[in-house]
């Protein structure tokens, strides 16, 4: 029986590929999974400090309230680990010249604003040699009080 030489090393072949390939591929997949981590704790992050500015801006006893505000902010984040929320409130007048809440405007109304600040690390699934990824995310959002 004769052998056709040129089909003898075809198998072996394929394993070389897949050896020289595999690598490359799950450093590909690597980097997927850490900017998919980075992207849903920062848009969860984003998320809170709105439901914080949202509390916030619900009435104007609301505004002085800057412990719910940060609680809003946090609660609405189950699971979150890290998340830290900063809140507070500043008027302006209706031209938007900034001015002391207990002050007044000369020329029009005084608007107060609340703000809401949230800050979170999120974890990397790997770590890469020469390459650092700290994942720290921080979010403002600013809303009026009604």
């Amino acid at each position: 029986m004769r052998r056709n030489l040129g089909q003898c090393g075809r198998g072996g072949i394929a394993t070389v590929e897949f050896a020289l390939a595999a690598p490359l591929l799950l450093l590909l997949l690597a980097g997927v999974l850490n900017c998919a981590m980075i992207f849903r704790y920062a848009t969860t992050a984003a998320e809170a400090a709105r439901c914080g500015a949202q509390y916030g801006s619900q009435s104007v006893t609301n505004s002085l309230d800057t412990a719910g505000m940060q609680a809003a902010a946090l609660t609405s984040a189950p699971g979150m680990t890290g998340l830290t929320a900063a809140a507070s409130r500043y008027c302006q007048c209706s031209g938007g010249s900034t001015v002391s809440c207990g002050g007044s405007c000369a020329n029009g109304k005084m608007l107060i604003y609340v703000q809401v600040t949230t800050r979170v690390t999120a974890p990397t699934v790997f770590s890469y040699a020469g390459f650092t990824l700290s994942g720290a995310t921080a979010f403002t959002a600013s809303m009026r009080a009604q």
